[in-house]
């Protein structure tokens, strides 16, 4: 039970107070520490009767009773029949119960992103993850469009090993658009031209087994086949089409800048600074940029899912970072928790110079984006949102902005 409640008080940021029914030893620990099965159920105090009538209903009623309480203070403290028996800080119990995966991740990954970790878990100031929009998720910018009953065609290009292809044709489905699976194969054999299309999406997962730079080899069987390299010039020279890449189709899009006008700056994308694949929940922070995915949602904070292993922006030179920082055309960058820019671990899990995660071309119609929000433009999908949203969640508008730009 103890382990339980505090694991609690980790992840929603707040105190605990527990109730032993005993001041004994023994009798404690039987408590705090049964090894039979059990559960601990967080309850609003507003539905506290409800809960235990639903449980004394179902004729558990003499297994079941109230153990203690949240507290809005740092500390978890246990009370018995003749008072205290135990308090400590929340913080201090997340320095202990993290230790050993502090120590491990010291010899296995980087060992300062291990320290830096460590240190942001066992700040008692961090405020957790938050939402702050300039636009309202749920208003559907693109409904008057949609509503003619034309829907644009989309290219979600995969290859061999991508695997987000359903949720973003999903959301581009959502937004109005007619998406269609295009493989590398579709387009080398000929099945699919992409002159039959006015978008195209570079898809994230792990192209070819997510091998070291696995989305520049992707790019490579562009480049150096002459028939799918002017397929794609053409493609990108249309002034009438959008391009979008994300995760490993970031990376390809990088590597294919040569290609694209206006994406000179562009940096490569490499291996994490952990040394290790990221997998969670990370804050970013919208910049002004001309994207067309991405307009009128400057300024904005919110969380959005990272699953990269090659995801730190790698620029030639200091003086080409420079340039790129000062372009206006940064689209997204990693925040920490408090919204300032993220130069440590994890709140900047793979290391870019000032958090870079995202990047577009002079004119706006090509956005790459290390992230993922494809997998999160429904509220539901979110591992935390705010309570506020509807079926919405708050990446749903910049597919819905590719859709007011078609027009």
């Amino acid at each position: 039970m103890l382990v339980t409640a505090v694991e609690m008080a980790f992840a929603g940021r707040c105190g605990v107070e527990l109730e032993v029914e005993g001041d004994n030893h023994a009798r404690v620990m039987g408590e705090l520490f049964a090894e039979e099965l059990g559960a601990l159920l967080q309850a609003c105090e507003a539905d506290l009767d409800g809960v235990l009538r639903v449980f004394r209903q179902a004729g558990l009623g003499s297994l079941v009773r109230v153990v203690g309480r949240v507290l809005a203070e740092d500390v978890v403290r246990i009370v018995g029949p003749s008072g205290a028996l135990f308090a400590a800080t929340r913080t201090e119990l997340r320095g202990a119960w993290s230790e050993t995966s502090f120590l491990m991740q010291s010899l296995r990954d980087n060992p300062e992103c291990a320290r830096e970790e460590f240190a942001r878990a066992t700040d008692p100031a961090d405020p957790g993850l938050s939402a702050r929009l300039t636009y309202d998720p749920s208003q559907d910018v693109a409904a008057p469009y949609v509503q003619t009953g034309v829907r644009p065609r989309v290219a979600i290009l995969r290859e061999q090993g991508v695997n987000s292809q359903v949720e973003m044709a999903a959301a581009f489905h959502r937004a109005g658009f007619e998406p269609l699976d295009v493989h590398m194969t579709d387009l080398i054999a000929g099945r699919q031209q992409l002159e039959e299309f006015r978008g195209l999406v570079a898809c994230g997962g792990f192209s070819y087994g997510d091998v070291l730079g696995a989305g520049e080899g992707w790019a490579k069987s562009i480049l150096f086949n002459p028939r799918l390299r002017e397929q794609f010039v053409n493609f990108f020279a249309r002034p009438e089409t959008f391009t979008l890449g994300i995760c490993n189709g970031c990376q390809m899009l990088s590597t294919l800048k040569v290609l694209v006008p206006g994406a000179d700056h562009w940096p490569r994308f490499v291996r994490n600074r952990s040394e290790q694949f990221e997998g969670r929940a990370s804050m970013v922070e919208v910049l002004p940029s001309p994207s067309v995915f991405l307009a009128g949602m400057a300024g904005s904070v919110l969380p959005i899912a990272v699953a990269h292993g090659e995801g730190r922006a790698e620029f030639t030179d200091d003086a080409a970072f420079a340039a790129c920082a000062a372009s206006g055309l940064v689209s997204l960058r990693f925040v920490d928790n408090f919204g300032r820019p993220a130069d440590s671990y994890p709140a900047n899990p793979n290391g870019s110079p000032q958090g870079i995660t995202g990047l577009t071309s002079r004119d706006g119609r090509a956005t790459i984006l290390m992230p993922h929000p494809e997998r999160v433009f429904r509220s539901a999908q979110n591992s935390w949102r705010p309570e506020a949203w509807g079926e919405d969640g708050g990446w749903l508008r910049m597919f819905r902005n590719a859709r007011v730009w078609v027009g």
